[in-house]
């Protein structure tokens, strides 16, 4: 099958199942431990379409109901990992993330709400894999987490899951407005075998059915998320990975530049929404 071909039936199959997404899913709350979770606002306005949506709407009933109580959500178990290494001595100046963080990671309440942000001591954009390698190494003397490995990914859900519920509220001017440029350009350029962008699926299809699965908005503001698909904790950065991969296109980097500008740009286009770490997805 040509590209031409397999692109008319990749397009032909998403119009034969639009308007699929579950009536549930649209009706049913998000409240997790009594915390609210915003999952429908206004779009930014810069933005096309009129609303953003959380990826929580547009999973089965049985996907959501795993998210809606900790106590069955499997991505907890990765966040009490990432507790003990909370208190964990290591690295040369003989301290743990305990040591100097005395109140606990709930000292971490409204980050990841704010992130990918512009650390004007370091003069670069900092994601939360950033700022937690950066207290490893200056201030614990051990070794950085390798980015999308289960240490950092469980890290970055228990410092997250301290902004459970708090609107997402990423800024995208001054000194990050360069790199949120770069991350939309991404986001709209087809690259890949199948010529296909982000915005293909994202915001020109969601709602309608590929594989056997309903395509989302591609929001962030719910990672890390566990995927019943591979039974762990997913960073973005995994999973933009997974999608260049998906179309045939070859990959940037984990961490690098690229991802980097592209997660601030999809982070942004959740602006309003509950921060919902860690979630559970297909």
């Amino acid at each position: 099958m040509n590209k031409l071909t397999l692109g008319v039936t990749v397009a032909a199959t998403m119009a034969l199942f639009a308007g699929a997404a579950s009536a549930e899913s649209d009706m049913m709350p998000l409240s997790i431990d009594g915390v609210n979770i915003v999952t429908r606002a206004p779009a930014p306005d810069f933005l096309d379409i009129d609303e953003v949506i959380s990826g929580w709407v547009f999973r089965t009933v049985e996907t959501q109901a795993l998210q809606m109580d900790d106590f069955d959500n499997p991505g907890m178990i990765f966040v009490d990992q990432a507790i003990d290494d909370w208190n964990t001595v290591e690295g040369t100046a003989g301290e743990s993330c305990a040591s100097c963080h005395t109140g606990g990671p709930e000292e971490f309440a409204g980050l990841r709400a704010e992130l990918p942000r512009w650390n004007e001591e370091q003069g670069s954009l900092y994601t939360m894999e950033d700022y937690i390698n950066l207290m490893r190494v200056e201030y614990m003397g051990a070794e950085p987490l390798k980015w999308a490995k289960p240490r950092m990914d469980a890290m970055v859900a228990l410092l997250s899951l301290q902004s459970r519920g708090m609107p997402v509220n990423v800024a995208i001017d001054g000194p990050v407005a360069e790199i949120w440029e770069q991350g939309r350009e991404l986001y709209y350029t087809r690259v890949g075998q199948l010529d296909m962008a982000c915005a293909n699926c994202h915001e020109d299809n969601y709602g309608n059915m590929i594989r056997a699965d309903l395509l989302s908005q591609g929001q962030v503001n719910n990672f890390p998320v566990y995927r019943l698909k591979n039974a762990k904790l997913n960073s973005s950065h995994a999973r933009f990975k997974g999608c260049m991969s998906n179309i045939r296109a070859e990959p940037y980097a984990v961490g690098g530049e690229e991802f980097r500008a592209l997660e601030l740009y999809v982070a942004s286009r959740g602006n309003g929404l509950s921060v919902e770490s860690p979630s559970v997805r297909n």
